[in-house]
């Protein structure tokens, strides 16, 4: 795609929470009130220098946002002032397109009403709402602090505010959590009318303390109390198929949308577009002028720069901080194409890619898809590769094969730049 026609994605970190749930492994906390004038200023500081850290490092942001997307974290908790200052910089640095898909992240019973006032006439016209389950004592024991009630009353509430694109996330594999459980999660959700819906299977790692316990073999958490794997992928199992009999078709892995309701920023992740990420913990790739260094001097063969802010918020706060950067070569980008294209249910077209990457390195890669066809875990048929059911269902296992299987093909170097 040539740069010039680019649109610009803005992903902004919001921390702060009023409870960390158990199973989160992002980085997000119970952080002091006061501190979130301080980390807005930082925000709006970032958003300022953004383009000359591009510069200086080679890469081109565009002048058009098309998506902006507040997560954390729980945003919605900004006092209203403060979100109201926030998107006046966003706008003041960014050309925000008049119909810019713009969302933001809410946890049920935590949306004040002057909060809700604000987000309308801030421009906001999606809301996430992370619900996760809809019993009550599955999310008391994640540590949410909603039930159903709130749920349901808060989406009365965006609806009356004008929000009609509505997401609800749910993970199946929380600690009690059983197959009738899970049926009624799903039938709430159904029944709630929501566009889109996100279902994620619970993440085992040991950035959050479930996923701790969890791999120490501990019972705090109520570790003891999550279900086996294998509970967990006929959860899965279970709401694609209600989902889509419920009229939410799958169009990538964990997402689920009615026809015309697809998360447009989330699409731009996986279609390899360009996004600007500010704020704790967050991500940007962007396109740029050069390849990877090759005998100190660049090879301009084009490439994307990837970049990530500290994960600390007191040393975010402090200032500017250097950013982790990667320049990501043709090779690590057809092997992301590849990763990425196959989460969504279209899949990955082979000619769109020999024209953007030459036949002789996509064949390399065919090689392997092949392969899993014969598995049964990628459906190929000579023109566009897409998982399978069972290739969605393990589709990180799939894809550290991947890796392991071609590490001489697709590999990339890491760089330290100033921010």
């Amino acid at each position: 795609m040539n740069a010039a026609a680019d649109t610009l994605g803005l992903y902004i970190s919001i921390p702060f929470c009023r409870s960390k749930c158990t199973y989160c492994n992002f980085a997000s906390g119970v952080y002091p009130a006061g501190e979130q004038t301080r980390y807005v200023d930082r925000l709006i500081e970032d958003l300022a220098g953004s383009r000359a850290w591009a510069e200086r490092v080679g890469a081109q942001i565009p002048e058009h946002v098309d998506t902006i997307y507040l997560g954390g974290g729980t945003p919605s908790l900004l006092a209203p002032a403060l979100l109201e200052r926030l998107f006046g910089a966003l706008r003041a640095e960014f050309g925000v397109d008049e119909d810019a898909e713009i969302t933001i992240e809410c946890a049920p019973g935590q949306l004040a009403d002057e909060t809700l006032a604000v987000l309308p006439a801030s421009g906001v016209n999606r809301v996430s709402l992370g619900v996760q389950s809809f019993v009550d004592r599955e999310a008391q024991l994640s540590g949410r602090l909603h039930n159903r009630t709130k749920i349901e009353a808060d989406l009365g509430r965006l609806r009356a505010a004008g929000i009609v694109n509505l997401n609800i996330d749910l993970i199946a594999g929380l600690p009690t959590q059983t197959l009738a459980s899970w049926k009624e999660s799903l039938a709430a959700l159904v029944e709630s009318g929501v566009p889109h819906a996100s279902t994620y299977m619970l993440e085992v790692d040991e950035d959050s303390r479930l996923g701790r316990e969890l791999l120490s073999a501990g019972k705090r958490c109520h570790a003891g109390l999550v279900p086996s794997d294998d509970a967990i992928a006929s959860m899965y199992e279970l709401a694609v198929e209600r989902l889509e009999e419920a009229g939410l078709r799958q169009y990538e892995i964990s997402n689920f949308c009615r026809a015309g309701w697809a998360s447009r920023h989330n699409r731009r992740y996986w279609e390899r577009k360009p996004y600007l990420g500010v704020g704790l913990d967050a991500s940007s790739m962007l396109r740029a002028a050069c390849d990877l260094p090759s005998g100190g001097e660049p090879a301009r063969h084009g490439c994307m720069v990837r970049s990530s802010t500290t994960a600390d918020l007191k040393a975010y706060l402090a200032g500017p901080q250097p950013l982790e950067t990667e320049w990501l070569s043709r090779a690590r980008q057809h092997e992301e194409a590849w990763f990425l294209g196959l989460r969504m249910n279209d899949g990955v077209g082979v000619t769109l890619l020999e024209r953007e990457f030459g036949r002789a390195l996509v064949e390399l890669a065919l090689q392997i898809i092949r392969r899993e066809a014969e598995d049964g875990l990628v459906a190929f048929d000579g023109e566009t590769a897409r998982l399978t059911a069972r290739g969605r269902l393990i589709s990180n296992e799939l894809f550290q094969r991947f890796l392991t299987d071609a590490p001489e093909k697709f590999g990339s170097e890491r760089m330290a730049a100033a921010s």
